[in-house]
């Protein structure tokens, strides 16, 4: 059976929070998590998008101002949600840039190390005092296809580099750095005994603002002809996001992602990773990097396991 937003459990009663929510896959997420009944947070850069995009959602939607180019930014919205709300349900890391016209962010990092590695990591470490207590609460990190073009993650002679912000490599990395976050997150939330899993997705190939705002103008060709044989909608590009957030079977460390061609669209199945994105040891020397880039250290955080296992990927 392809699995499909039909297949959703009731959402009463939970708390979520959306990144990059204002349109694409964002807001088609909050849109199926808002019908099946969730309190959702829309956490958007331009909040007259953010407030066009909760009208049109409906239910209990509401905005929260967030751009993840600048940590002060980060500290304010997890400031904000936990002003409004005592519990998160579920986090949702989806935001991110791609190509984008800026060469590095407000805190000086690669942009897209810096928005959608190190934004994500600092915002779910602000945020997780408010899920690691409630039960069958989920953070999920939206990774990518092109995690598969880097051989390693992001090292310290990539964080801060210049030009960066219009490479195919330097995009990869950021998306590993995601797939690396979402398992060593995991580990350490298993280690510390917390109800909150981590689980990781991807949306395969997706005609989304991403390609037609941010591709540099040599792409664009190549990108149009993928996406006219591949490509899905925004709405089928969600559906891995939405099975790792509701689905009851999901464990955490698991990764989904598209089950057609190449993995580019239909449904959402176990998904694939590179051997690059299973190293224990990359993984957590990008955290302790990530805590000294970002000044936030997760409380309570488990102490490291020199014994710890990389997490075993479900057969398809």
């Amino acid at each position: 059976m392809v699995w499909s937003t039909a297949e959703m459990p009731d959402q009463s009663g939970r708390v979520a929070l959306v990144t990059g929510a204002s349109g694409g896959i964002g807001l088609e997420t909050a849109r199926a998590l808002a019908d099946r009944g969730a309190r959702v947070v829309l956490a958007c850069r331009d909040m007259e998008r953010g407030l066009a995009a909760a009208a049109r959602i409906g239910g209990r939607t509401e905005v929260v101002r967030i751009d993840l180019a600048s940590l002060e930014s980060v500290r304010e919205a997890a400031l904000e949600v936990r002003r409004r709300t005592d519990r998160l349900d579920l986090l949702v890391n989806n935001a991110g840039v791609m190509f984008p016209v800026y060469r590095r962010t407000e805190d000086g990092f690669e942009p897209h190390f810096g928005v959608n590695h190190l934004g994500h990591f600092a915002l779910t470490g602000l945020l997780l005092g408010l899920m690691r207590d409630v039960p069958g609460s989920r953070v999920v990190t939206v990774a990518s296809l092109a995690h598969r073009v880097a051989a390693a993650g992001p090292g310290p002679a990539d964080v801060r580099t210049a030009g960066g912000h219009r490479s195919v490599a330097a995009y990869g990395r950021s998306k590993l750095a995601n797939l690396m976050f979402a398992r060593e997150l995991q580990c350490r939330l298993a280690d510390a005994g917390a109800e909150t899993i981590s689980v990781a997705a991807h949306p395969g190939l997706s005609a989304t603002g991403l390609w037609h705002e941010e591709a540099p103008a040599w792409l664009r060709p190549v990108s149009a002809a993928a996406l006219r044989w591949l490509g899905q909608p925004a709405a089928g590009a969600a559906l891995p996001t939405l099975r790792a957030a509701t689905d009851p079977l999901v464990q955490g460390g698991a990764y989904l992602g598209p089950g057609g061609i190449s993995e580019c669209q239909g449904g959402a199945v176990p998904a694939r990773s590179s051997r690059a994105s299973r190293n224990v040891i990359a993984q957590i020397s990008l955290w302790e990097m990530s805590q000294e880039l970002t000044g936030v250290r997760y409380a309570r955080d488990a102490a490291r396991r020199s014994e710890r296992q990389p997490v075993v990927e479900v057969a398809r």
